[in-house]
């Protein structure tokens, strides 16, 4: 009662063009995705390690200017002593008085030199180094 195909060697495959244009445009949709997911993985990637670079510079930054004061401190101790020791009569307040009225002097030169810098008001007075030094403490 008829024919019983059992198997069969297919060696060219033609289908319609819409299917192959179907199957194309799958093809090229799973590619950009992959694609759009690969470049933003690689986005995160960066601005992870941008963030971790930061937050490790403020770090560091942080460490130098805790040596920074601490070395600032150490010279500030050594002076003390060894201006009182040097000098005989004065006390650690005279001697601390005096590193203020130079530093507050420093500052007020520093900020006269900026460049956007137009005018520098210095009040004085007869008692201004005890009024600059209870204001500044």
């Amino acid at each position: 009662y008829g024919y019983q195909i059992i198997q069969v060697l297919i060696t060219d495959l033609d289908p319609d063009q819409r299917v192959k244009n179907a199957m194309n445009e799958i093809n090229s949709s799973k590619r950009l995705k992959f694609a759009v997911a690969e470049r933003a993985e690689g986005e995160k990637i960066l601005k992870v390690k941008s963030a971790e670079a930061e937050a490790e510079a403020k770090y560091l930054s942080g460490v130098g200017v805790a040596k920074q004061r601490k070395a600032i401190v150490d010279g500030l101790r050594t002076s003390i002593v060894d201006f009182t020791d040097g000098i005989k009569g004065t006390t650690s307040k005279d001697t601390l008085d005096l590193l203020l009225l130079t530093q507050y002097f420093d500052c007020i030169k520093d900020v006269g030199s900026a460049p956007n810098c137009k005018t520098t008001f210095v009040p004085t007075s007869k008692s201004f180094s005890d009024e600059m030094r209870s204001s500044l403490l």
